[in-house]
């Protein structure tokens, strides 16, 4: 929806409704992906996409129904094989839009959402989209700390216990640049599926960089994917910088990492991990990385080799402060051995100080596991 934001805001602006169709869901060889979006202005105008022509007609015309009635539509499109001139997808995919009108009085937080949309700044809209909540309703999240509306909420799904339930996950999708469904009792309860919510989240995957093209690396590169990052692997040697040794989609960068690292841009989402264990490219890629924003940096090497890489971190002039940030020994105590087992100890870590886990057995803790 970033590219056709600038239409919308000139039609909410000026107080004229507009139809705004968001794809929610995907079957199969779908053409677009879930938060592709298409509006349909007060005087017929169209921007945006949500199929590539497949369906755009019909959703114009779906758009202008809802434009007139208020009343927002959730409807599904797909391959036909008993009519193939029917109103479907020809690629063979499927997938489920909602159409719902947008003004200043239906949806009062747009514009903030929209000023923080093209500032580059995170936000999530949570929007009920099936079940007993007023579908079409929205609930606009900003993260703890951003600028954004006292409490950082804007807007409601129906019941003040939905609206908390959802902002905690819609933090949690921002946190990963995540965009999809979720699904929750009337009033929030999160063992039940009768509300479902679409949490469209606009905010970049945080960036992993994994330093040291080993074994070790495909496996934290593989697990870091999994769980959301956009996962850079770095090392100076071309024999082991080699994409075919790492999971598809994965940026692999033959440099020095403390130069790679120096040039490339992080965040205080962003996870480093140093898996090199070498001194001539820990000590300078270490002081690169204590020095700028990131939420975790971990280096991995056994208990003798981190006591020689903090003397020597030292003697370069990094500060007690900037190395009390490191995380190393890398990883959770999981008795991990091989390559997998240790990106599973490395994400654990990772996940609990996120979230300010304790990284303790839930059995041996009281009280709520996912405090509200």
């Amino acid at each position: 929806m970033r590219d056709i934001l600038p239409a919308l805001y000139e039609w909410y602006a000026a107080g004229s409704p507009f139809g705004l169709a968001t794809v929610v869901a995907v079957g199969r060889s779908a053409p677009r992906d879930p938060g592709a979006a298409m509006a349909v202005g007060p005087g017929g105008e169209v921007v945006g996409s949500v199929s590539g022509g497949c369906v755009e007609g019909v959703v114009f015309e779906l758009a202008q129904e809802v434009i007139a009635s208020g009343e927002a539509r959730l409807e599904t499109f797909g391959y036909s094989d008993e009519d193939a001139f029917a109103v479907g997808l020809t690629c063979g995919g499927e997938i489920t839009l909602l159409v719902r009108r947008v003004s200043p009085a239906e949806d009062p937080a747009f514009a903030a959402v929209a000023d923080s949309v093209s500032e580059g700044r995170p936000v999530t809209v949570a929007t009920v989209i099936d079940g007993p909540a007023p579908r079409g309703a929205t609930l606009a999240v900003w993260p703890d700390g951003e600028p954004g509306p006292d409490g950082g909420m804007s807007g409601s799904l129906g019941s003040t216990g939905l609206d908390v339930a959802v902002a905690a996950d819609a933090r949690g999708e921002l946190a990963q640049g995540a965009t999809g469904r979720r699904h929750y009792g009337p009033h929030g309860e999160r063992r039940e599926d009768a509300v479902a919510v679409f949490l469209h989240s606009f905010a970049p995957p945080p960036r992993m960089l994994v330093f040291g093209a080993i074994d070790y690396a495909a496996a934290v590169a593989r697990i870091g994917a999994f769980l959301g990052y956009r996962v850079t692997v770095c090392d100076a040697r071309p024999v082991f910088a080699t994409p075919r040794r790492f999971p598809a989609g994965v940026e692999v960068v033959v440099d020095w990492p403390h130069r790679y690292l120096s040039g490339t841009t992080t965040d205080a989402r962003t996870v480093i991990c140093v898996l090199t264990h070498d001194p001539k490219f820990d000590v300078p890629l270490l002081e690169e990385a204590l020095r700028r924003p990131a939420a975790y940096i971990g280096a991995m090497g056994s208990r003798r080799t981190h006591d020689d890489r903090v003397e020597r971190l030292l003697a370069s002039g990094v500060s007690e402060r900037e190395l009390s940030r490191l995380r190393s020994p890398v990883g959770l105590d999981l008795g991990a051995r091989t390559p997998e087992e240790v990106a599973v100890s490395v994400a654990a870590e990772i996940v609990a100080l996120r979230w300010g886990g304790s990284g303790l057995p839930l059995t041996v803790r009281g009280g709520a596991i996912h405090p509200r």
